[in-house]
């Protein structure tokens, strides 16, 4: 009995040690893809500001390459579900993770969708500059959350939210329809102004998505219901 129970264990070892790497391997691919999302509303937030077409073209990269690092997590988890059947502490990290990279990729969508308004508009500015001004406050507060919780991805640590940020965002969507109001543009270009602001407080909801799910990595409470719609 010895002699077939010694093989066998080294087998579960040797499994279990290779579930471990890939769990690994997975948390940094999400720290990477958390960094690419930050930089890609950072930018977006820039190009916007100033018209830029070359930083445009980068957001442009930058959410292509999220959609590439999604699928390739998605792939790494679905193996992960596949090969290793895990439980307990384990699944809660495995399907965590497959969420946390579906956010992040949306937020990529989102980033991308609002570059698409500057470069139609290039070389002009998208707006006139009061609704400009409101646009990059927006944009900066939601690369201000993608770097928080680009943060707890990397920690895999919950920061405790306290729902500032959406308030904020609340507030600065308040001040945009008042600036659209004010200012001199047709309703086509209002309205187009107003979904683009609505892709940076998308990215805001998915950024505090992300928040939820660490928070149920990190001690077991369950995040709120399904994430947002594409």
């Amino acid at each position: 009995m010895d002699s077939l129970a010694t093989p066998r264990w080294g087998t579960i070892q040797r499994v279990r040690t290779q579930f471990t790497l890939e769990l690994v391997a997975l948390a940094n691919d999400l720290t990477l893809m958390s960094r690419v999302a930050h930089d890609a509303t950072e930018r977006v937030t820039q190009a916007l500001a100033g018209a830029d077409l070359a930083a445009t073209y980068e957001v442009f990269a930058l959410d292509e390459q999220l959609q590439l690092m999604f699928a390739a997590c998605e792939s790494r988890t679905m193996a992960l579900l596949a090969l290793q059947a895990p439980v307990a502490r384990d699944l809660r990290h495995v399907v965590t993770a497959i969420q946390v990279a579906g956010e992040l990729s949306r937020i990529g969508r989102r980033t991308e969708t609002a570059g698409q308004y500057v470069y139609r508009a290039h070389p002009s500015a998208v707006a006139p500059a009061p609704v400009i001004a409101e646009l990059v406050s927006m944009g900066t507060l939601a690369a201000g959350c993608v770097a928080r919780v680009s943060a707890s991805v990397a920690s895999g640590r919950f920061a405790a939210e306290d729902g500032a940020d959406i308030e904020a965002m609340e507030t600065l969507c308040k001040q945009l329809r008042t600036a659209l109001t004010e200012a001199d543009v047709s309703t086509e270009a209002a309205i187009d102004m107003a979904l683009l602001g609505s892709q940076f407080q998308r990215c805001v909801d998915h950024a505090a998505r992300i928040a939820r799910l660490i928070r149920f990595l990190d001690t077991g409470i369950p995040p709120e219901s399904g994430s947002l719609p594409d």
